[in-house]
């Protein structure tokens, strides 16, 4: 390879050839070169359209009706997927996912007054969805030991407040509503507030301070079970 000079007395200079070819290709690696190359991400995306065009090509050349009939096999199965997803809800995270199933409580045993003061924490830190969960698990403790619930291991918010509103019928709207708070905020991906950590706070404070009204079903069972 031979090089010549801008000036009419420059010495034409040769390189041989793989040296030549090792500082273009360092010349070329210069990120200046590069600023406009697509990233990463934009690579990859491209090479899955690619694929996806690719996979049409392909369906299209064995499907009835070619591209269109790809198209509306396509649109079924969206509108399949669509109706199921309207008719059975956002999909929770399933026992492996959460370590725990939809357990309310998901470490060791804590008492009722520990649940709240971590509730209460959370909340002068502004971390409403931990003090949802908190004041949640404060309530239902405090249930198990007023002996109105029977602890279970792995009961779930929405079956402590069903088997609460039970013995406490004048909180069973409440309770419903904040076991969907917990429920929202722990798998449905949502973020609380503070006034819905304070409806469940009050809630709490209520519920502590009720006295529970036997069920008429449950005392007459009481009553014939009874020994004569």
């Amino acid at each position: 390879m031979t090089l010549t000079g801008g000036t009419a007395g420059d010495v034409p200079v040769d390189i041989p050839r793989v040296p030549a070819q090792e500082a273009a290709e360092r010349e070329l690696s210069k990120p200046m070169y590069h600023e406009n190359d697509p990233n990463l991400l934009q690579r990859g995306l491209d090479r899955f359209w690619d694929w996806v065009g690719r996979l049409f090509d392909s369906a299209s050349g064995v499907t009835p009706g070619g591209v269109v009939g790809v198209v509306a096999i396509v649109v079924v199965v969206l509108a399949v997927i669509g109706a199921l997803w309207w008719r059975l809800g956002t999909p929770r995270r399933s026992p492996a996912a959460t370590g725990g199933g939809d357990s309310l409580f998901d470490d060791g045993p804590r008492t009722a007054a520990e649940h709240r003061a971590a509730a209460t924490r959370h909340a002068a830190a502004g971390q409403w969805n931990q003090a949802v969960q908190e004041r949640m698990r404060a309530i239902v403790r405090s249930l198990e030991e007023r002996a109105l619930l029977d602890p279970r291991p792995g009961r779930t918010a929405d079956e402590a407040a069903a088997e609460a509103g039970r013995s406490l019928p004048a909180h069973a709207d409440g309770l419903r509503s904040a076991a969907r708070a917990f429920d929202d905020v722990t798998y449905g991906g949502r973020t609380a507030d503070e006034p819905a950590y304070r409806r469940v706070e009050q809630l709490d404070t209520a519920v502590e301070r009720t006295r529970p009204s036997l069920e008429p079903a449950a005392f007459a069972t009481a009553f014939t079970e009874a020994p004569r």
